[in-house]
């Protein structure tokens, strides 16, 4: 296999643009993204934003109407045969084989990747153990419980030992158990050296797993950073729900009016009030709550949800 030097950015996009539409709005609108070695970057945003079309253009399954995309060092318009063999790709749909078995599956896409017949066994078997699909080698695919399946897909899709992973919604559809599973076999990918570009509707999933996310919306970034700094600087707010049989309008007013509350709003169990910073307001509003019956206080503090919510508006996307 051709070595490369391992370049500082694992992923290099500049001025991308992609058209499915001469006449319609681009997929992509010139975005500029960096994704540093050893990382796991996520990338968000509402159906239809341009998160599929991105990937696809790094993994060379799709062709941008214009700009770059460096791929570990690699041009990949300009030699997509040699990008592929430094990615690994794990679909949003299953792309297993299903006419061989789960053994097979890692068997024959390490041949594909050069592997001798011997090594490609061991491959297999060594990957089938770390995902804890040993006792399922001989079965299909179609026999697997979807989180096994999808284990089996990263499974293979690092088969022969690629610099990058992309996973497009990885965990989509899976019960909890296996999701955390999953949460674990990523993380362990990165403590590898693995850099992992994944997908995710699951805003907890980008807290948990990610060191940088960018928020993606009508072909454009709209922000990239570390999560915990954009619930700060995106202008992600707590939210303080105060439980009240009823609600007096000289009550609403008193705590509008506290320090670092930005707004109070009367909801139908009580009032909702938002505050870029919760310290000692708590004891604000129960204070100014005296004298009144307060059923319940509850405390939301800002999350990634949040930030993706006020970027990206509430709107149904098709």
């Amino acid at each position: 296999m051709t070595t490369l030097a391992t370049p500082e950015l694992a992923i290099r996009i500049e001025s991308l643009v992609k058209r499915y539409d001469s006449s319609g709005p681009p997929a992509v609108d010139g975005i500029n993204l960096e994704v540093q070695r050893g990382e796991i970057f996520g990338l968000l945003g509402p159906n239809g934003a341009g998160k599929t079309t991105t990937i696809g253009v790094c993994t060379t399954r799709v062709i941008a109407t214009s700009g770059r995309v460096h791929v570990v060092g690699i041009d990949v318009a300009k030699d997509p045969a040699l990008v592929k063999r430094f990615i690994g790709v794990v679909t949003q749909y299953s792309t297993l084989d299903r006419s061989l078995t789960a053994f097979d599956n890692l068997y024959f896409h390490a041949r594909y990747f050069g592997a001798g017949q011997r090594e490609a066994r061991c491959r297999a078997e060594e990957l089938l153990a770390r995902f804890r699909l040993s006792d399922s080698a001989r079965r299909m695919p179609d026999e697997l419980s979807g989180g096994m399946a999808q284990r089996l897909q990263i499974a293979r899709a690092i088969g022969h030992a690629p610099k990058i992973v992309f996973l497009d919604e990885p965990t989509a559809g899976l019960d909890p158990q296996s999701r955390l599973v999953l949460w674990d076999l990523v993380r362990e990918l990165r403590s590898e050296g693995t850099t992992i570009l994944l997908t995710t509707h699951n805003m907890a999933e980008a807290e948990e797993l990610c060191d940088r996310v960018a928020i993606i919306d009508h072909g454009n970034i709209l922000v990239c950073d570390a999560p915990e700094h954009l619930k700060h600087s995106a202008g992600a707010k707590t939210e303080i729900y105060l439980e009240l049989p009823n609600v007096s309008e000289t009550l609403l007013k008193a705590i509008a009016a506290l320090p670092g509350v930005d707004s109070a709003i009367a909801v139908p169990d009580g009032i909702r009030i938002l505050s870029p910073d919760q310290d000692g307001l708590l004891q604000r509003v129960v204070d100014a709550s005296r004298g009144h019956i307060l059923r319940n206080i509850s405390v939301k503090m800002p999350t990634l949800e949040t930030v993706f919510i006020e970027l990206t508006g509430r709107a149904l996307r098709e």
